[in-house]
């Protein structure tokens, strides 16, 4: 499959050469320890695309403050999910409305450069994931003729090839999707494929066949060795993660021959409202889903019912719950994230507005304690510098704008207090965070500061 460049993108390309010169310098202040990108919903400008508004962060207070020239067109509508490249030098934007991702470099100051627009294989994207040289999308539809959203099908996840150029900073420009056979992405389904001539289509005869599977989340181990992807099946009330190992240029095989993952469903009990296609993961089950910086293992956040689920990543990739398997987080949790240098991770909960904080000891959690955030937290992410801060992105905010709630992170003890004048006011309804770090991180920062 060819890439699809529409017109707005085109002009795009133009307009980021000449403001791609005048932006390169390094940020204001040498403080700046990390550039935050929030993406907001909320449909702006003559082509109703969302915003990306850029935040840095203050590696001494950790006081978040818009960028000069803040915030930026998306480049499409409902923008749901943000990823960076592996080299921190290129953001992926994916907007739900238009099955696209656009692609921006990050200048020196943060700024975003739009380059290129990419349609995915499917339709209504609802989440993205980068891993070295490979970016994974997942769609709430296959592309299928008989598949709208008024007659829905099941989802299926794609995979990128990212192709870094020698320019400076690298236009890190996605390739063509990577062949499954004949089509140019992976379904999701409970009885495998039907040929292997027919990669598309799940097994018509099977138990299950026409089960209708939402994803709605994706994780890729930080070794890149699999992917897990979370799903709903509306059809079945059931919940599910299907993995995938990552093999050479990033072509996928499902796990388990394309079925969910054996050891049952990820959550204990059944969904009982999921909303399709929401800017965030909100009455779903299975709403989030990250892993450790070792990839031993798996955690995947129950809406239902206020869990963390843990699990093991065996030597094939399979899961396996560990002991006890669960434990309690808030109502509604809708975002969680994996410190990648200190065992603590984190979850949001979007009915309580709240961030639960835990330890972790051989995959273990243990709870330290419940923090307040903005009105609903629909993501997370924690500075890629210094591990040091945590933000939060609060979907209704203060009623009228979205939030973004920071917090800096006692990296002895992994408990929360807010950083200087938190909560931030970023654009309506934000869905999405992403961070890179910014230059060298001060050795106050490094050393682990403590609060």
């Amino acid at each position: 499959m060819r890439m699809k460049f529409n017109k707005s993108s085109q002009l795009l390309l133009v307009s980021a050469a000449s403001l791609l010169v005048a932006g390169l310098v390094t940020a204001c202040g040498t403080l700046t320890v990390d550039f935050v990108f929030v993406a907001s919903s909320k449909a702006a400008g003559a082509n109703s695309y969302g915003e990306i508004d850029v935040e840095e962060i203050n590696s001494e207070s950790g006081y978040i403050r818009h960028i000069p020239t803040s915030p930026f067109p998306s480049g499409g509508r409902n923008p749901v999910a943000e990823a960076v490249s592996s080299d921190d030098t290129n953001l992926y934007v994916v907007n739900q409305d238009d099955n696209s991702i656009v692609q921006f470099i990050i200048g020196n100051d943060g700024k975003l450069y739009p380059q290129n627009t990419t349609n995915t294989p499917g339709v209504y994207p609802v989440a993205v994931a980068v891993n070295g040289k490979n970016l994974f999308v997942v769609d709430t539809y296959q592309p299928l003729p008989t598949c709208s959203t008024a007659a829905p099908c099941s989802g299926s996840v794609a995979v990128y090839p990212i192709s870094a150029s020698s320019s400076v900073p690298p236009s890190d420009a996605l390739g063509s999707p990577v062949a499954n056979g004949n089509v140019t992405y992976w379904p999701l389904c409970l009885t495998g494929y039907a040929s292997a001539t027919n990669t598309a289509a799940c097994n018509p005869n099977g138990t299950g066949a026409n089960d209708l599977i939402e994803p709605t989340g994706i994780n890729v181990l930080a070794s890149g060795a699999y992917a897990y992807v979370t799903a709903y099946d509306s059809t079945a009330s059931a919940n599910y993660v299907f993995g995938f190992a990552v093999g050479s240029g990033g072509a996928l095989t499902p796990l388990n021959s394309g079925a969910p993952l054996t050891g049952g469903p990820v959550a204990v009990g059944t969904c009982s409202n999921a909303f399709l296609n929401a800017p965030y993961a909100l009455g779903t089950c299975p709403s989030a889903v990250a892993s450790d910086p070792t990839s031993a293992y798996v955690y995947v956040t129950d809406a239902a019912n206020g869990m963390v689920l843990e699990y093991s990543v065996g030597s094939s990739g399979l899961l396996s719950q560990l002991s006890g398997g669960s434990i309690q987080a808030g109502n509604q949790p809708s975002a969680i994230v994996v410190d990648p240098k200190f065992p603590y991770v984190y979850v949001t909960s979007a009915l309580d507005s709240t961030v639960s904080a835990f330890s972790m000891s051989s995959g273990k959690l243990t709870s330290i304690g419940t923090y307040a955030t903005g009105s609903e937290p629909v993501a997370i992410g924690i500075d890629p510098s210094t591990s040091h801060f945590l933000f939060t992105a609060n979907y209704l905010g203060s009623g009228v704008n979205g939030t973004v709630t920071g917090f800096e992170l006692n990296t002895t003890a992994g408990t929360l207090v807010n950083t200087q004048n938190s909560p931030y006011t970023v654009n309506a309804f934000p869905t999405a965070v992403a961070a890179i770090p910014h230059g060298t991180p001060p050795a106050s920062s490094t050393s682990g500061a403590q609060n």
